[in-house]
């Protein structure tokens, strides 16, 4: 799994806390979503969870990026701003999460993307 969030507390926390769980590794952490790609392109992952505003490239426009390079890869968009819903899930991301929600939906959902297949919690919102 990969973090993407411009807050590295945010990162961290969320890299602590779902290392911990069993079937969910956090290979690596980016803080904007050029280094996102860039990792990929060299550490492949399965899962991305995606902040969307971000300096230099924003979690939108490199989730499209991501999709379109490597369709396999699923792509959570997790960020504090509701109103992105439909264009993240139109444009391709597997979920959406608003930041705050609890962390049962959080892992609730990066398990039912893992399994690719949705679940009630998969669009969860707090």
């Amino acid at each position: 799994m990969l973090i993407v969030d411009d807050d590295p507390r945010t990162r961290d926390a969320l890299a602590a806390y779902l290392s911990a769980l069993d079937g969910i590794g956090v290979i690596q952490q980016a803080s904007n979503g050029w280094e996102a790609i860039d990792t990929i392109q060299t550490q492949p992952t399965d899962i991305v969870l995606m902040d969307i505003r971000m300096p230099r490239m924003d979690g939108m426009q490199a989730a499209r990026i991501l999709k379109a390079i490597w369709p396999q890869t699923k792509v959570i968009i997790h960020t504090m701003f509701p109103e992105y819903r439909t264009e993240a899930l139109d444009m391709g991301a597997d979920a959406f999460l608003v930041k705050g929600c609890s962390l049962e939906d959080l892992v609730s959902t990066i398990r039912s993307v893992a399994a690719s297949r949705r679940s009630p919690g998969w669009e969860a919102a707090a």
